[in-house]
């Protein structure tokens, strides 16, 4: 009898060791504060994820930068550094102009056409992402966006001359065509670049206004819209592909899941952080039908520029997305 219960006690404790052993642990890579939607969707993606596979996989999430570089990134889930982290595809529109099409103006100017954009965008990337070890989990478009100036800006001759902060080549392009002295700056240099007159107006959405406290520098926010660019949760196929079939499962569904969850999150965002800005004391607007039409005829500029530079599979995507676009606008 005795020898059965030391039998049983240690095949208790030997499931328990199984256990044990077959909890996985992923850190996870975000650029973003605590406050931000995007660190909102990664913290839902995780709960679900760790509910629906009851522990079996966890995160370590390290958001703000605080373990690799935002841009570094995706080279770090490429090479196995990471198995998973949270990147922004306008970064990389040196590797393809697939990267910079949601940043053309006005061809995503609301949530709608952005979720229209994702749809044509999807194979396409899935299928790069695939070719380099890398699978698509979460998909995160980000709030309209609009220009930040010190005096009202009411018409597209108010932006000649001013020293403008972007963050990409396109959008680059865009502050040039509209006359502004236009500069790349990463959003950890905004403040500093106030403060030594590099800058003295942003184009980018209030959820980076609110984060970089812009109303320490300029009083007047005209939202245009404009465009909804996108980030992603991405993860190393290799590291996926080591789970268990229905811990793959789950990762995928809750992906589905984050990405809708994103989308609402995206908004939320957008409506408080510019009643953020008004509580600090800055006219927040709607941009004038003039600078609109600027932004449009900007747009269709930079469509041009973009299809002479694009590949032909990059080209099917646009015409694709258009075509998805005139649909919905009964076109």
């Amino acid at each position: 009898m005795l020898r059965i219960k030391t039998l049983a006690a240690s095949f208790v404790l030997a499931l328990g060791s199984t256990a044990v052993c077959a909890q996985t642990v992923w850190t996870m890579a975000t650029g973003y504060p605590d406050d931000s939607f995007l660190t909102q969707t990664a913290k839902s993606f995780i709960k679900d994820v760790e509910e629906k596979s009851e522990g079996r996989l966890k995160f370590d999430l390290r958001n703000n930068d605080t373990l690799i570089k935002h841009d570094s990134i995706k080279r770090a889930v490429q090479s196995g550094q990471i198995p998973i982290g949270d990147i922004r595809f306008g970064v990389y529109g040196n590797e393809g102009a697939m990267y910079i099409l949601d940043s053309l103006p006005n061809i995503a100017k609301n949530y709608d056409e952005a979720e229209l954009l994702i749809e044509a965008q999807k194979p396409y990337f899935e299928k790069l992402f695939a070719s380099n070890g890398m699978r698509i989990l979460v998909w995160e478009p980000w709030p309209g966006q609009g220009f930040y100036t010190k005096n009202a800006a009411e018409n597209p001759e108010d932006f000649k001359g001013l020293k403008l902060r972007i963050y990409s080549q396109a959008t680059l392009r865009m502050g040039e065509l509209l006359g502004f002295n236009a500069t790349i700056l990463p959003f950890a240099e905004v403040s500093q670049a106030f403060a030594t007159g590099l800058i003295n107006s942003l184009f980018t959405s209030a959820q980076t206004g609110s984060d970089t406290q812009i109303w320490d520098n300029l009083k007047h926010f005209a939202y245009t819209g404009t465009m909804h660019n996108k980030n992603a949760i991405i993860v190393n196929e290799r590291a996926f592909r080591k789970l268990d079939p229905d811990l793959q499962q789950i990762l995928i569904e809750a992906g589905e899941r984050a990405t809708r969850a994103a989308i609402d999150f995206s908004k939320q965002a957008n409506s408080q952080k510019m009643d953020v800005l008004r509580e600090h004391g800055m006219t927040v607007v709607e941009a004038s039908d003039s600078i609109q039409a600027a932004m449009e005829e900007v747009g269709q500029e930079m469509m041009a520029e973009w299809r002479k530079q694009a590949t032909p599979d990059e080209l099917a995507v646009l015409d694709r997305y258009l075509e998805l676009k005139a649909q919905k606008d009964g076109k």
